[in-house]
């Protein structure tokens, strides 16, 4: 009889290793942007996020709740990288009109680039249903409230929401081509730049 101790199989396996919620949600994270940017917006649902992911649907359903709070999440991140790249940029740049429209606008469209070509769609999601649509005017009044106070300085008169919802139209619009390979990048920075001075030199 040999003397090699009898092992189980449960006992051989190595132990999978347990994410932290925190580990396990960027994880998730980072799949449900890879479902977008390879198969689109459509294509993200949460049964398919914990297949593509390796964990149970309740798991997903525990970190989200719904489609549109994963939908949510994935827009939050985008915005808080925006308003992260603008404000260490504006911390660096100097006191001029011109040199914080170019920083504004070069965050704007890094950030869409940086996010790739899955942005577009997250964005036209939001615009779906009225609950998403309301979550993204929330974040684009909190960006376009630190557009204003950054510009305000150099305006003689105040800068109106109209003006404001110009550029962000601009910067949107030329951004997503960009990211769509339809306009150059450095273009893309030119416009909205142009756009910025424009506005801001009307006030």
């Amino acid at each position: 009889m040999s003397s090699k101790r009898m092992m189980s199989p449960a006992a051989e396996a190595p132990a999978k290793k347990r994410l932290s919620k925190e580990d396990r949600n960027r994880q998730l994270l980072d799949v449900a942007w890879s479902i977008v940017r390879s198969e689109g917006t459509d294509a993200l649902t949460l049964g398919y996020l914990a297949e593509r992911a390796g964990v149970t649907k309740p798991l997903v359903y525990d970190h989200f709740g719904t489609r549109t709070g994963l939908l949510a999440v994935l827009y939050a991140e985008y915005d808080g990288r925006q308003h992260e790249r603008m404000d260490e940029a504006l911390r660096t740049t100097g006191k001029s009109l011109p040199a914080v429209a170019k920083v504004i606008a070069a965050a704007y469209v890094g950030c869409v680039l940086e996010m790739g070509r899955e942005m577009p769609g997250v964005s036209a999601a939001l615009a779906g249903s009225p609950e998403l649509d309301a979550l993204k005017k929330k974040h684009e009044a909190a960006f376009l409230a630190k557009c204003q106070a950054t510009l305000q300085p150099f305006a003689k008169k105040p800068l109106g929401l109209a003006g404001m919802r110009a550029m962000l139209g601009t910067a949107e619009a030329v951004s997503f081509a960009a990211a769509a390979g339809e306009v150059d990048p450095a273009d893309a920075e030119s416009e909205i730049c142009d756009a910025i001075l424009r506005i801001t030199r009307r006030a």
